[in-house]
């Protein structure tokens, strides 16, 4: 079985939705550690776990060859998140608009949708041949525990 690379502020797991549990587990740790409230931990844990696995079906096409990145780093009252994954990239304009008409009654393709609502900042380089990296930045008020 694939090792998963834990190093502060970093996991890397491979392409398989299996460890999206412990990419949830270390993304909750690592946000506690920087002060963040439960419902901003769950805002940002719900959005990484999204690009995620986007990443690992999308991005990596389930290779358990390929890896996907997350970086995480605390800048003042905010928290940048970078997922990185080793797939072909993608044309983002294919991206359908989830509240179109022909779109609205469908079980799937609000992944972004939900992640944008979500976080503060989202901003998605892609390539042919290079992956695709994806920045978000949640703002937070540190909690007093």
């Amino acid at each position: 079985m694939e090792e998963i690379v834990k190093k502060p502020g970093k996991i890397i797991i491979p392409s398989d939705q299996i460890y999206l549990q412990a990419l949830v587990e270390f993304l909750e740790d690592t946000l506690r550690g920087f002060a963040m409230g439960e419902g901003e931990i769950a805002d940002v844990a719900i959005a990484v776990t999204e690009i995620v696995n986007n990443a690992i079906v999308h991005g990596n096409k389930n290779n358990r060859n390929k890896r996907v990145e997350v970086r995480l780093s605390l800048k003042r009252s905010e928290v940048e998140i970078t997922v990185i994954d080793e797939g072909d990239g993608f044309d983002l304009s294919i991206i359908p608009d989830p509240l179109s008409e022909e779109n609205i009654l469908k079980e799937t393709g609000r992944g972004f949708f939900i992640v944008r609502s979500l976080m503060d900042k989202v901003k998605i380089s892609t390539g042919k041949d290079r992956g695709t990296t994806v920045f978000l930045v949640k703002r937070f008020s540190p909690s007093r525990s």
